[in-house]
């Protein structure tokens, strides 16, 4: 069994570090394009032909799917995304990245890169697998774990 004390002070840190990142973080984005939708970029670019499901870019997403069938919309909206039925799903969706939705990702994510890449920089390659193996564990615990 776990040390209860431990695993608190453990999800503690976890927070505040993740709060102190984020904080950093924030500042790649503005304006011109929001951490939602380039999360929702991040997901579509990586998709074949620039091309991704609705209901992946929903998965991946930290906030609820009304809220990111919106945001889809505005982003439709705005040209950065282009959205049309999915053929192989009658009730689905796909979106695609326009020319303009893919280069403002790129400009944002290669600063991003570059904040993301300083602040971890403190970590050793050795110590960042072992985070990303960590964390991957923690997000596939299910409430019966």
């Amino acid at each position: 069994m776990t040390d209860r004390r431990l695993a608190i002070d453990a999800w503690e840190s976890l927070f505040r570090a993740q709060h102190g990142v984020f904080a950093e973080i924030s500042d790649d984005f503005d304006d011109t394009l929001s951490q939602e939708e380039y999360d929702v970029l991040l997901t579509v670019t990586r998709g074949e032909d620039l091309t991704a499901r609705l209901r992946d870019v929903t998965g991946n997403m930290l906030i609820s799917q009304p809220s990111v069938s919106r945001l889809v919309d505005r982003m439709t909206a705005r040209g950065l995304l282009t959205k049309c039925p999915d053929p192989h799903d009658g009730r689905g969706s796909l979106v695609r990245a326009t020319d303009e939705g893919s280069a403002l990702f790129r400009r944002i994510a290669s600063r991003h890169g570059a904040s993301i890449a300083r602040r971890m920089a403190v970590l050793s390659d050795e110590e960042l697998q072992q985070l990303r193996a960590l964390t991957t564990k923690l997000r596939h615990v299910t409430p019966d774990d």
